[in-house]
């Protein structure tokens, strides 16, 4: 009896052997993983739950996009502005961060009479332009530095000349009296060149690098516009200092070389209007 008892149990052993579950397999994948190795016999580290959220956001997260720290500016911005030039229109466009490209007219009538050695001028001043401007930014500010031309520079003065009969006038240093007859009269006109460079300074972007929509412009400077180009053609009769002696002045050489005198003469006066000055405020609008 105690050896069938005893292989009963021996029996009994063996069999729960063969049912048990190895430690390693109860630990599941981790405990595998833990009991792998590297190639060179180091233990593999085992992927816990954190590292795995990680790989993941490295993997999915998109990069933030360049910051310039420039705000960008609208695609045109547009303005008035008043001016020795007149009054002014314009509209400026990017180039880059720091520079504008600018286009602009200016319009202006002004009508007055004066006297000019003798002769009464029935004057109308016509102030019709139209430039173009490259605003440069240097210190990523308001301040700006603008070369520019004025490509058709239609400022100019026209008058209507008259001298009273027996009111002497003086041409070229020469004194004559009006006939009273036939009168002295005609026109005289004041005139610039067509095209002119200018440059300008000051402070203000028609396109303002920040959330800003308006704007007050502010520049001074000067156009380069040349020495005034005056003509004078008169027409009657004019008689020596004593009253005396009348004549035609359109056959008269003398009379005809103290126009060109006059006419030197006047653009002397205004010599000082080649270099045009130019000061002007104004508003602007981005969109």
């Amino acid at each position: 009896m105690r050896k069938l008892a005893l292989f009963v149990a021996v029996t009994l052993c063996n069999f729960s052997g063969l049912f048990s579950v190895p430690s390693s397999a109860q630990s599941g994948p981790n405990a595998a993983s833990e009991n792998r190795t590297t190639s060179n016999g180091d233990a593999a580290q085992p992927a816990t739950a954190g590292s795995a959220a990680t790989g993941a956001a490295a993997v999915t997260a998109t990069p933030p996009a360049a910051k310039t720290g420039y705000p960008m500016p609208g695609r045109i911005g547009m303005g008035v502005k008043v001016s020795p030039l007149g009054i002014g229109i314009e509209a400026a466009t990017p180039v880059t961060y720091r520079t504008n490209v600018r286009v602009g007219f200016n319009v202006f009538s002004y009508s007055r009479g004066f006297t000019n050695d003798g002769v009464n001028y029935d004057a109308s001043l016509s102030f019709r332009s139209l430039e173009t401007h490259f605003d440069w930014f240097p210190f990523a500010g308001g301040f700006h530095l603008s070369p520019g031309l004025m490509v058709y520079n239609g400022n100019q003065v026209k008058a209507n000349a008259t001298v009273n009969g027996g009111r002497s006038f003086t041409l070229g240093n020469t004194t004559y009296i009006s006939d009273a007859s036939t009168p002295i009269s005609g026109t005289g006109k004041i005139g610039f060149n067509k095209v002119a460079p200018s440059l300008l300074a000051g402070w203000g972007n028609l396109l303002p690098r920040s959330e800003k929509h308006f704007s007050v412009p502010f520049e001074f400077g000067a156009v380069f516009q040349g020495t005034p180009k005056a003509t004078l053609n008169l027409v009657g009769d004019a008689c020596d200092s004593t009253g005396g002696n009348c004549h035609n002045i359109g056959t008269d050489t003398n009379f005809q070389n103290n126009v060109i005198a006059q006419q030197n003469k006047l653009n002397n006066d205004m010599s000082f209007f080649k270099v045009y000055p130019v000061v002007s405020l104004g508003i602007g609008y981005k969109f």
